[in-house]
Parts: structure tokens; sequence; C-alpha cells
């Protein structure tokens, strides 16, 4: 049975590339999206086809034929099923969150690109673990319920421009940056742990480990998961980063101007000259650390804030128009580029592992 992937970015792609190498028998005829719109013709050397046009084209006998892999957000794969299911494409199944997760990590295994924190043997010895979820007041409320681990603890982001409470612990409380959550999203939350948690006294920072999830966002951890940090000496654990076409530099240029994007370039090279010499070659490799999600040792998390607020700092004051006069979140965008750039960079001189993250819907 031929394969068609619904979906054209980062999620399809990955699964693309993954089921292209595991399973190179299985033919992939295209990759589907409701409406062309940004979308490139072409990915990964494959057409990219409206479902209207595409689904018009086929015989009964051919639609039969023809599985789809719905590869994109979870929140919008049942409008996406009801449209496949109107056009006669009845063969369909959901990519979830978690079946990426472990696709990808069967993929770079295979390929040695990234290793999964479940790779790791399990442990004897428990890390401390400290993982913020960041809540906005006008986050939707989520369709199902899930009863959340007990080290994720939520945070309100943004909490100093409403009066509006939907965490106990708020991140303009301490030393803030509270006001800039319109353009640092849950980045707010990161400051606030930098400046409130990571400078507290207590257990060494080998042993205690601090992070940053999203409200629908959350990195998929088990107990046994959490044993291999501290007997393997993980230092960071990252969500699989994703791929992007053809650089990781054309994906972000799509959602920052170029004055933004000159203005991370400038800041980079001003601050951290050494990284802005490794910069070019990171962006034109085709791997992002999405959603500035990330668990690390507390030490490495302090290190980590302590490079990246000062970049975002200039990159705000040499933004056109400057950060403070605007309300768009490309400070968090931007923050994703830098997760990427900074780990990239000391791939080799820190033990960085990768798990799935979990889409709550």
């Amino acid at each position: 049975m031929d394969l068609a992937i619904f979906g054209a970015q980062a999620i399809a792609l990955g699964a693309y590339e993954a089921i292209h190498h595991l399973c190179p028998e299985r033919k992939i005829h295209c990759f589907l999206v409701t409406e062309q719109g940004n979308n490139t013709e072409y990915c990964a050397g494959i057409p990219v086809l409206e479902l209207t046009a595409f689904s018009a084209g086929l015989s009964v006998s051919e639609k039969e034929q023809l599985q789809i892999l719905i590869a994109t957000p979870e929140d919008v794969m049942q409008a996406i099923e009801a449209s496949l299911d109107a056009c006669g494409l009845t063969c369909h199944v959901r990519l979830t969150s978690l079946r990426w997760a472990e696709l990808m990590g069967y993929y770079y295994v295979q390929n040695r690109l990234y290793m999964p924190i479940l790779a790791l043997p399990v442990g004897y010895h428990p890390a401390g673990v400290h993982i913020f979820q960041a809540r906005f007041h006008k986050d939707k409320p989520l369709s199902s319920t899930y009863d959340l681990p007990a080290w994720i603890t939520p945070i309100q982001v943004g909490a100093a421009l409403c009066e509006k409470r939907v965490a106990d612990i708020v991140d303009c409380s301490g030393e803030n940056i509270s006001e800039k959550n319109v353009n640092y999203s849950e980045l707010t939350a990161l400051y606030w742990i930098w400046k409130n948690r990571l400078s507290a006294s207590g257990t060494q920072g080998k042993t205690e480990y601090y992070g940053l999830s999203h409200y629908r966002r959350i990195l998929e951890l088990t107990e046994e998961d959490l044993l291999r940090l501290v007997d393997h000496q993980v230092d960071v654990v990252l969500p699989y980063p994703m791929p992007y076409e053809p650089d990781i530099e054309a994906h972000h240029r799509r959602y920052l101007k170029k004055e933004d994007w000159n203005a991370v370039l400038r800041a980079v090279l001003e601050l951290q000259p050494d990284y802005a010499d490794a910069f070019p070659g990171i962006l034109k490799q085709r791997f992002l650390y999405n959603y500035n999600i990330l668990l690390a040792r507390k030490d490495v998390l302090a290190d980590y804030c302590s490079w990246l607020f000062p970049i975002l700092e200039r990159v705000e004051q040499y933004s056109v128009p400057q950060g403070w006069n605007r309300k768009d979140r490309y400070i968090g965008y931007v923050g994703e580029t830098l997760e990427t750039l900074y780990f990239m960079y000391h791939k080799d001189s820190l033990r960085i592992a990768h798990a799935g993250c979990r889409f709550l819907t």
C-alpha cells in the first residue's frame, strides 16, 4: 500500500526521513496539505500537493490503496481526518507526538545522530528534578485530563500583565522580566527559574536538575529516565531536534524580519564572538531544538541562562522596532535558535540526551 504524509513542516519531514531510512521499501507518494499557502512545492524531493486537487485525480480503487499518515500538531488532527474522509481517503492514521518521538528515536539511533535518554542503562541514584510548566491566563482548557508527574510544577507567565491567576507560582515574583512576556513568551519563566531557583543554595548542581516545559508540550520522561541522569552524568535532556529544509537559517527567516535577524547576528558577535564564529556552520545544518524546552543540571542551566539572556537583551536593543515598542513573540523564536547554537556548540563538551516531547490536547 502506498503512503502519503499529511503535513509539510518539521513533523512531516522528520517522519518522511525516518520512514525512508528505516523502511526504504515503503513508497511515499507525496506530502498533502489543506492549501499550498507558504508551503514549498517539494519537500525532501517529493511533491507537496493540495488535498482537494490531489484526491479529485484518484479513482476509488486508488483511494482505497493509499494510506495517509497524519503528521501535524495533534490539535488539528481531528479536522484533518474529517477532510480526508470527505475526500474518500478513509485509510488514515495519526502520528501522535509520542509515536513521532519513538520513530525519531529509532532513526537517530541508527544514524548515530542524537542520543535518546532511554538508550542508557537504568541507574541507581535519583536526581532532584524540578520542571516548571509555563501557563498563560489565555490558554484554552485541555480536552483531556492528565496526571502530571510530581516533578512538574506550573508557573504562570506574563503574570505582571493581568490580575487572573492560573498557577500558584507566578513569574512576577522575585527578580523577574514578567512584563516582557509578550516578546519573550515562555522565556520569562526560564528567567524566573534562573534568578529565583538556580542561585539558591542547596543540593549540588550535579544531582539537581531544573527545566522548562509548555502548557501543552512536556518532555516525556519516566521514573527510570530520571534514574539515568545522575549515574550517566547527563548534563542536559533536550527534545528530539526537528529537521527543516533547506536549513534552520532559512526556517527562522520565515519568522523573523531581516532587521531582527541582523540584530541577532550583531548581538552574538558583540557578546559571544567565539559562538559567532561557529554560528554560520550551525545555521546551515538542518536540525533545530524547538520550543525552548529543556532539563539540565542546575549548574549547566545557570551557565546557559547567563549566556542567553544578555544576548536577548541586546537583541531587543538592536531590533527595529526595539523590543519594548512591539507586541510579538519574536524573542521566543530567537531563543530557539540560540538554544540550538549553544548546545550544538557544546555537543562535545556536554553529555546531551534526548527525549520525546508530548503534546497535550
